[in-house]
């Protein structure tokens, strides 16, 4: 890691550390969320594990990128299930009661 890259770290840690405690000594303590945007992949667990350090904070999440996501399209499910529309295997009902008294008999 460079040590311009640890500056720029520690003034952002000194300063979620100073607004944790802030927060942590509040009697009225609420739930604030702060999204951090990591461009190097690499890093992401680095600085989820620094978040963590913070005194105050509760959870970190780490969201997954849009390549990440399966393309749902392609999976087993959806395949079932398009064809089960395209066979004509799909019920309507015109409520939820109506639903249920077709799925209950």
């Amino acid at each position: 890691m460079s040590i311009n890259f640890m500056r720029h770290f520690m003034v952002v840690y000194n300063f979620f550390n100073n607004f944790a405690a802030e927060i942590y000594n509040n009697k009225e303590q609420t739930m604030a969320t702060i999204v951090l945007q990591v461009p190097d992949e690499s890093l992401v667990a680095k600085v989820k594990q620094a978040c963590k350090m913070l005194m105050g904070v509760s959870s970190v999440k780490v969201q997954k990128t849009a390549s990440d996501v399966e393309d749902i399209t392609k999976t087993a499910h959806y395949k079932a299930a398009m064809d089960d529309v395209k066979n004509g295997r799909v019920y309507h009902a015109d409520s939820v009661d109506d639903m249920f008294n077709q799925i209950l008999g």
